[in-house]
């Protein structure tokens, strides 16, 4: 229940979008939301109660952090969940096909995924939690296994422009 009462205010979830990019100081997230200090203490207690930031003490002064497990934790409990039935020895692309949204495209003579309810992306698999060797195509289901599906989204933390001096030796 604190979960949804933390996210529930537009202020707390700016925080977090801040917070998702780099660490703050309380007096830091105050001037970059552009309110007071004493009202973005009070949101980061419900963040805090909620698991959804941490904080960490220099001397006198607390640095917060958004906790990225549990803020991902509590989105996965509104992913969709799917059970299909396969033959022994299905590939998990054959188990996507019976998925409806999943978009397969085949190019000369190999299928990949393509999309998931109409987002384009790269995708990796995982069974039972762990990344396999093998392409999605030649992984063999044998037992019954949890496969989970993950678009890779670019996260782009530091972009450097470099200007290089012509005629300066090295």
């Amino acid at each position: 229940m604190m979960l949804f009462k933390a996210l529930s205010s537009r202020t707390r979830i700016e925080m977090l979008k801040l917070l998702m990019n780099d660490s703050y100081h309380i007096s830091g997230l105050a001037k970059e939301l552009g309110i007071s200090v004493p009202v973005v203490a009070r949101h980061t207690r419900v963040l805090k109660d909620a698991g959804l930031i941490k904080s960490k003490k220099y001397g006198k002064t607390q640095v917060l952090t958004v906790n990225r497990e549990r803020l991902y934790q509590a989105l996965d409990a509104f992913g969709e969940r799917h059970e299909v039935e396969v033959n022994e020895g299905a590939s998990i692309l054959e188990v996507l096909k019976a998925v409806a949204g999943v978009k397969i495209k085949k190019m000369d003579d190999k299928e990949f995924l393509v999309s998931i309810d109409g987002e384009k992306g790269f995708y990796i698999y995982e069974v039972n939690g762990k990344l396999p060797d093998l392409p999605i195509n030649e992984y063999k289901v044998v037992e019954d296994e949890e496969i989970e599906i993950k678009r890779l989204v670019p996260v782009l933390k530091k972009k450097v422009k470099v200007k290089v001096k012509r005629g300066q030796g090295v």
